[in-house]
């Protein structure tokens, strides 16, 4: 385990392929001060530059909150200008989630309200138990989603759904959550991790290197043309074509054995 404050690491699997990114302010329910979003910046640019780790999990170690957003008790003592200092802090620690080269899958049980939500959008997978609480109520606060939320969410379920849920400020229980696809799957609570987990280690047994290329076609490519997107696709599979994973899949495949993925 990784501890660095506020934040863990821990792996997960033969080889710690999986990370398991902790989000550890219980007495807050994981509320994000300035501390923790700076220990969560740090967390995740050490995890992107790690090149053995193949899928993060995002949870959290208080059973009732994922997140439950900003940290207001903190930020009303704020000055103007001490809000304005924290924002690239923020950025970073939810840019960071969000740029992830590997794939994310994040671990909703309990509370995911504002920025909880926003690091749970910013993975590529939501999995969350029956009794999450899942929204982005900061219009109610006299503020607007600042983590990615009004573009994340628009992408994921559409202008009209998303504009519903910022503007009333709605909390969604999780069994709305999934039938609103704003999470991907849900299990019995408490059971979110697990499931997460096993998701992860079926994703960690594939290619490294075919793991980060194709996150990387499917971001990039997400919101151009066609014709645009089939040229970053073309770039990344000449990029994996030629790598070392590549190699070892196709002896693999023909010798009838599990690839060893050299991960170059």
């Amino acid at each position: 385990m990784n501890d660095t404050s506020l934040v863990t690491i821990t792996r997960h699997g033969d080889g710690g392929h999986i990370a398991e990114l902790a989000l550890d302010r219980p007495e807050a329910m994981n509320a994000v001060s300035t501390a923790m979003a700076k220990a969560l910046g740090e967390a995740t640019a050490s995890l992107a530059a790690g090149p053995s780790v193949r899928c993060v999990v995002v949870t959290s170690t208080h059973p009732k909150a994922f997140c439950v957003g900003a940290d207001l008790k903190e930020r009303n003592s704020f000055t103007d200008a001490d809000l304005m200092a924290q924002r690239p802090i923020a950025r970073a620690a939810y840019g960071g989630v969000l740029n992830l080269p590997m794939p994310t899958i994040a671990v909703v049980e309990g509370f995911a309200l504002g920025g909880g939500c926003e690091i749970a959008l910013s993975c590529d997978i939501i999995i969350a138990g029956e009794r999450a609480t899942l929204g982005l109520p900061e219009v109610s606060v006299g503020v607007i989603p600042g983590g990615g939320g009004t573009q994340l969410l628009t992408r994921r379920l559409g202008w009209s759904k998303a504009s519903r849920l910022i503007f009333t400020a709605a909390r969604l229980t999780g069994p709305e959550a999934l039938a609103y696809g704003l999470v991907d799957e849900l299990t019995e609570a408490g059971q979110a991790r697990d499931r997460a987990l096993e998701m992860a280690a079926r994703i960690a047994a594939n290619s490294p290197v075919g793991l980060r290329s194709s996150k990387r076609a499917m971001r990039l490519g997400y919101d151009v043309d066609l014709a645009a997107g089939l040229e970053i696709e073309d770039g990344c599979w000449r990029a994996t074509a030629f790598s070392g994973d590549r190699k070892e899949g196709v002896a693999a495949f023909n010798e009838k054995r599990p690839p060893a993925w050299p991960g170059v």
